[in-house]
């Protein structure tokens, strides 16, 4: 039995570990958190990755899950409102089909999958890997050591495997001019299964309710010619940063979101980005999800991708005589879909957050027409992979 070490235990590692342990691997899963991540921000299951929780028995709880979103109001800079919309015609989901989760609801049932077949080390990461002919040697934070035939990256945009097999992130980090900060906050607004989202030229705020929670979801997002790499794991100055873009604007609601964005537990700040690289795997490391190829916050299908990417590897290292034909078959499989998914970010950042007065000055006369912005009946790249049978391994 070949032996598999994750690293990660968002949504690519439990579902790359759940598939892998189906077909006889043995997984451990190290997570330099304490516990599975609940909470976050709502995320989409959509398309072809709807297969793949279905075919783990997950579709059942996920739909009990799905958020009942009903309309997306667009403000202009003075509070006063632009248009009301359908969450489906901004985003491409088929409404009654594809699904909108609370982040943690996913992870939960993915880890609820896999947490009595599998081996989860929390609190703990790798340090150094040592690849070599009989397997690779791993290192953890902690002290310990052990040797694994096979190691997948799966711990997200900011892939501490990645840095340590293929080099720094700065190289395939691609930076699309954007950074946001989520939290959550007071539902003082009277919103209920809706979003409000606020601009001006390069900056939005959005309040997005989930159902009749007494809580928002709140993001304030920004351009920013550079990514602000020496913000990434200093909330200070990521509080900092986001409240010095905000400073000044006049619309009431604006420094009541920086206040609770000051003062959140829960402050999630990250860039606009994806990453390209030109592999997914090196001797016998191997990169999923985020780590491999993140399509951006604006894509809305990191989780998608993820669950997808994580079945087609399995599939592979299942059916393929070695690891190296296994690594190769899953990128040319699915790459082709990623790149595909990758390259809708483009409408989605017009959209949100344009930057100019004359693209907002578009945008809300575009939303205004409904005939600009028709239904969507779902986005060919959502669909773009037909999911390999590997059951009969």
């Amino acid at each position: 039995m070949s032996s598999v070490l994750i690293s990660g235990a968002s949504i690519a590692g439990p579902a790359l570990a759940y598939w892998l342990r189906r077909y006889g691997f043995d997984v451990t899963v190290v997570e330099k958190a304490g516990t599975p991540r609940g909470g976050g921000y709502p995320i989409d299951v959509r398309g072809t990755a709807l297969d793949v929780v279905e075919r783990m028995g997950l579709l059942p709880e996920l739909r009990a899950a799905h958020i009942d979103g009903r309309r997306i109001t667009f403000l202009d800079p003075e509070g006063g409102p632009v248009a009301s919309i359908r969450p489906e015609v901004l985003t491409g989901s088929v409404d009654g089909r594809d699904l909108e989760v609370p982040r943690g609801d996913l992870t939960q049932a993915l880890y609820g999958a896999v947490r009595d077949d599998v081996e989860f080390l929390f609190n703990d990461s790798i340090t150094t890997l040592d690849d070599h002919a009989g397997g690779v040697d791993v290192t953890f934070r902690s002290g310990a050591r052990r040797t694994f035939d096979l190691v997948v990256g799966a711990d997200g945009l900011h892939s501490g495997v990645r840095a340590l097999v293929f080099g720094p992130e700065e190289q395939f980090h691609h930076y699309l001019g954007y950074c946001f900060a989520g939290f959550t906050m007071p539902n003082d607004f009277g919103l209920s299964h809706e979003g409000v989202v606020w601009n001006t030229p390069g900056r939005a705020a959005i309040r997005y309710a989930v159902g009749d929670s007494d809580e928002l979801h709140g993001f304030l997002n920004f351009a920013r010619p550079e990514p602000p790499f020496d913000a990434f794991r200093d909330p200070a100055a990521q509080r900092e940063l986001v409240a010095s873009v905000f400073a000044g604007e006049d619309w009431a609601v604006i420094p009541r979101m920086v206040e609770a964005m000051r003062t959140a537990d829960d402050l999630f700040f990250d860039v606009v980005s994806q990453i390209h690289l030109p592999r997914w795997s090196a001797g016998r490391v191997a990169l999923v999800g985020d780590a491999a190829h993140a399509p951006s916050f604006l894509s809305g299908q990191g989780s998608s991708l993820a669950l997808v990417g994580a079945y087609m590897l399995a599939g592979a290292l299942a059916t393929a005589g070695d690891h190296t034909s296994a690594f190769a078959a899953y990128e040319q499989d699915t790459r082709p879909f990623v790149e595909l998914n990758q390259a809708l970010v483009t409408g989605g950042g017009a959209t949100l957050l344009p930057t100019t007065a004359e693209a907002l000055d578009q945008r809300n006369a575009a939303l205004r027409d409904f005939t600009s912005l028709p239904a969507d009946t779902g986005r060919p790249a959502y669909t773009a992979l037909r999911l390999p049978d590997f059951t009969n391994v």
